[in-house]
């Protein structure tokens, strides 16, 4: 009898066990969270321009790739499918800049374009043009080889210009009017010329860069017998030698 009852109560508590474990499994999976959705994927986006750089006037090629995007913009262009190209022609420097969004967010990209202005080409003086312009010829007065004081500028323009082209050599040519023989106004012209020359050299052109000749009454820049043309041919003549 007692072995009856000491079978029935370890049967009692073995049923009564379990039951609480199967409560708890119950419970354990009750308590148990559910697995969160995974977001949706982020979008991406790229954009390059080719060439990068151009012309005032001439144009370029934009091209873009993106996915993942629902709304896809470029500032400037509007909305755009979701890869493609486009050519732009734009006036100045610009930066173009894409837009991708999307359920999983928003993505930029970024191409800029210099655009370089158009230099017209302005028909510049050659070296003589510059040369003849800046560079006269010095007057004297009849049988004298001093610089005159209304020539003494003159000498210091010249002797400026040529002070700042270092690659000019020049000729001073001594010149006379038709009076007097041949033999004075060679001599005459001799001096007129060396005289520019000395005042060239003493304002910093190199003396190597200067040469003289006198051609006398050989060579007049005026054929008339007055005043007026004796004075047009007692002159020296800078001439840039090359």
């Amino acid at each position: 009898m007692v072995r009856r009852k000491s079978s029935l109560r370890i049967l009692m508590l073995t049923a009564a066990f379990l039951l609480v474990a199967c409560n708890n499994k119950k419970l354990a999976k009750v308590a148990q969270p559910a697995t969160p959705p995974l977001p949706p994927p982020a979008p991406t986006a790229t954009l390059s321009a080719a060439p990068n750089s151009i012309q005032q006037g001439q144009s370029a090629v934009l091209n873009w790739n993106t996915s993942n995007a629902t709304d896809i913009t470029i500032e400037g262009l509007g909305v755009v499918p979701s890869s493609g190209s486009r050519s732009v022609t734009p006036s100045a420097s610009t930066t173009y800049t894409l837009i991708a969004k999307g359920a999983g967010g928003t993505s930029q990209a970024v191409a800029s374009i210099t655009v370089n202005p158009v230099v017209s080409k302005a028909v510049l003086p050659d070296d003589g043009d510059l040369f003849a312009k800046n560079v006269n010829d010095v007057f004297f007065d009849f049988d004298d080889s001093k610089i005159r004081s209304n020539q003494a500028a003159v000498v210091e323009r010249d002797g400026g210009y040529l002070g700042q082209h270092s690659n000019i050599k020049v000729l001073i040519e001594g010149h006379c009017d038709d009076r007097g023989s041949e033999m004075y106004n060679l001599a005459l012209g001799e001096r007129r010329a060396n005289v520019v020359r000395e005042a060239l050299i003493k304002d910093g052109v190199d003396p190597s860069r200067i040469k003289t000749v006198s051609y006398g009454k050989e060579k007049p820049f005026c054929s008339q017998e007055n005043e007026q043309c004796w004075q047009e041919n007692r002159r020296d003549h800078v001439v840039a030698q090359r």
